[in-house]
């Protein structure tokens, strides 16, 4: 897949589903493909761990289902991360835990291509991006990168407070708001600041709407997509891996214990 498949669904005005995975395995990337229900598929690597071969393969396998990719990185190590992200194949970049305006542009600046007119640090590494060798020219490369679909988390209360600031910054195309960051990030727990967690995305949402900022959400089940979007909300990754199996584990597990236990 060369065209980056998020990119041009956003260019396109068009709604994007995805949802996430925390494993790399390709099996799984594969099987979810085939039920042809998502236009990318998101690695929460933030949470996981992996190695730098998985990357690749984890491209390949959603590049064979026509699908887009997208990464999730730590904070302290987005520059390394990402650069080799982009390189093994991945169309976008979900920054986490960015506190200002001023750090944003600095996850921009690590992921743009290194040429006079864009200022970036990305120089044109020996990887599946370019084909392994130099046949893609420097250029070509360089309108892939920036290209790359650049996500912001709004998860700090300190980037809530900024959020005019960063929905300003160029190159930012999506945010998306991460509550549990956010209330600890005040010093509570979820639980117990549910309201104002709420108000805050709804701020995050506006703001970006403003500046013609794509937001997306996550939602554990369809039935939570009405709520996002009477807000005018049109990205949505829907479920997870991880809280899907736990959610069968605990139920259904239970379920039959409780039956076995009553013979």
């Amino acid at each position: 897949m060369k065209e980056n498949k998020i990119r041009a669904l956003l260019r396109e005005g068009k709604s994007t589903i995805a949802t996430r995975l925390i494993s790399t395995q390709s099996c799984f990337v594969e099987a979810l493909g085939a039920t042809g229900n998502y236009d990318y598929v998101e690695f929460i690597a933030e949470y996981a761990p992996y190695d730098l071969y998985e990357l690749q393969n984890f491209c390949i396998a959603a590049e064979l289902h026509n699908m887009g990719t997208m990464i999730k990185c730590d904070f302290q190590d987005r520059g390394f991360v990402a650069q080799k992200a982009i390189a093994s194949g991945f169309q976008a970049i979900m920054f986490t835990d960015c506190h200002n305006a001023a750090e944003v542009k600095e996850a921009i600046r690590l992921t743009m291509p290194d040429t006079p007119k864009d200022g970036g640090c990305f120089g044109y590494p020996n990887n599946r991006f370019i084909d392994y060798q130099s046949r893609l020219p420097q250029m070509d490369h360089a309108a892939r990168v920036r290209d790359t679909v650049r996500v912001f988390m709004i998860e700090k209360a300190s980037a809530v407070e900024d959020i005019e600031n960063i929905c300003s910054v160029e190159g930012v195309d999506m945010v998306q708001f991460g509550p549990s960051d956010y209330c600890m990030s005040c010093g509570k727990n979820r639980s117990e600041f549910r309201e104002e967690a709420l108000e805050a995305e709804r701020l995050m949402i506006a703001t970006a709407q403003k500046h013609n900022v794509a937001v997306r959400c996550e939602i554990p089940s369809v039935a939570d997509a009405k709520y996002y979007m009477d807000l005018g909300v049109r990205h949505f990754c829907l479920g997870d891996q991880m809280n899907q199996l736990e959610k069968m584990w605990a139920h259904d597990g239970k379920e039959l214990r409780t039956v076995i236990e009553k013979q």
